[in-house]
């Protein structure tokens, strides 16, 4: 494999590099954030093990630029902050894996060998589409034929889910579950005044239908 190792303190980095190249791994070291994040943007890694604090820019906001850049490299962090709220940020940041300090070496090497063992992350998708109707998940807007359609939250979901899942039948309980999380029947026709109001905006000023309604079954959207 090849590993790169963001770590400031020497002596650390030291041990996790002899570690490695010791197992036949070609192994890159680097002390700070900003050039790691160049290093990283250019270099075909397998994984990157990334202290959390660092100087320049920090392990977090390192990570956090690679999967905004869609980078998807396997980062494992490795810190002394340990704390539950502390794992959570480094998962939220993008991270795959946590080793708190002190840690043993043969514990960094298999969680190593497992992040590389996993499929390689497939790129999120931001844009949705069905025809001439386009999602921007980002920029949370939706077009139809160039021109802007002004969605609710709620609507913006209902469409989100249908768009996700083009082509194949979405039932009300599915509808209720995904777009409202609701686990039982409302006794409501919450679900079709919603398919409703979203047909009214994105379907009738246009010649063609995309959100269809399945007979005793659901509601699906066809290119």
């Amino acid at each position: 494999m090849k590993i790169l190792v963001v770590e400031d303190d020497p002596t650390t980095a030291d041990f996790i590099a002899r570690g490695f190249s010791e197992e036949g791994h070609s192994v890159d070291r680097l002390a700070d954030g900003r050039s790691a994040l160049g290093q990283a943007m250019q270099g075909s890694y397998d994984v990157l093990v990334v202290d959390r604090m660092l100087p320049e820019l920090d392990g977090l906001s390192l990570v956090k630029a690679l999967r905004a850049a869609r980078v998807a490299t396997p980062a494992i962090f490795l810190t002394s902050v340990g704390g539950v709220e502390d794992r959570i940020a480094g998962l939220e940041a993008g991270g795959d894996d946590y080793l708190v300090k002190p840690f043993a070496f043969g514990e960094l090497s298999a969680r190593v060998a497992a992040l590389t063992r996993r499929p390689p992350l497939q790129a999120e998708e931001t844009t949705l589409k069905a025809g001439d109707l386009e999602m921007d998940l980002v920029r949370r807007e939706v077009r139809r034929a160039g021109r802007p359609i002004d969605l609710l939250p709620r609507e913006f979901a209902l469409l989100e889910h249908l768009l996700r899942r083009k082509g194949r039948v979405q039932t009300r309980t599915m509808l209720l579950e995904n777009v409202w999380d609701i686990h039982f029947d409302p006794g409501t026709n919450v679900v079709e005044t919603h398919i409703s109001r979203l047909r009214a905006k994105v379907d009738k000023p246009f010649d063609h239908e995309f959100i269809r309604t399945v007979r005793g079954a659901g509601y699906r959207i066809d290119d």
